[in-house]
């Protein structure tokens, strides 16, 4: 029964987008959302997926270079992505979901090639976000109302010294903007909560 099912580009179109859904749920659902909890970037991830699954699944049925077709998708992606500062964990998830649309709907490859690739996917994502693998660091942009010489002539001194201040352990900083004129400073601070 499922040879003949398989044998109907209908019914291979449908595994090939069972695939699709299983793994990009497992990556948003099961990774994503229960460590970041985003709502918002899961649901247009997750559509997202679905739609570029549609698009490529109709242009790879269709005489359609994949130099189109990776264009479409990056115009696509960029379109989706420029109305809001998104951080660098959800554009990678985001990422992430495309990659498996794509790979599940590029027609070429065999299904189980398709699974194997994908589940290196998912599972790469597991492992390498999870949390007992690295710790998290959060980033903070802070303005100070006096340039402190020790921001540049000693760093770990600038270090302990934000440690202190904001009562959290200061991995590192980087200056975004010194203004001389009105004795500020910018900076990017990344760091643990103690």
């Amino acid at each position: 029964m499922l040879f003949a099912v398989l044998d109907h580009p209908i019914g291979v179109i449908a595994c090939r987008f069972g695939i699709d859904m299983i793994a990009m749920l497992i990556l948003l659902m099961g990774i994503y959302y229960r460590r970041y909890g985003d709502k918002e970037l899961m649901t247009s991830a997750s559509l997202f997926n679905v739609f570029i699954f549609a698009v490529l699944t109709i242009l790879s049925s269709v005489n359609f270079s994949v130099n189109a077709g990776f264009g479409l998708f990056a115009i696509l992606a960029l379109f989706t992505l420029r109305s809001e500062q998104i951080g660098k964990i959800e554009i990678t998830y985001f990422f992430g979901s495309v990659a498996i649309a794509v790979i599940c709907s590029v027609q070429g490859s065999s299904l189980a090639f398709v699974l194997a690739a994908v589940a290196i996917l998912v599972t790469s994502a597991f492992l390498l976000d999870h949390p007992k693998v690295l710790r998290n660091v959060h980033s903070v942009r802070i303005t100070l109302d006096k340039i402190d010489a020790e921001a540049i002539a000693n760093p770990e001194h600038m270090c302990k010294e934000l440690s202190a201040r904001l009562n959290v352990h200061v991995l590192s900083f980087h200056i975004i903007s010194l203004d001389f004129i009105h004795d500020m400073a910018v900076l990017n601070v990344n760091y643990r909560n103690r």
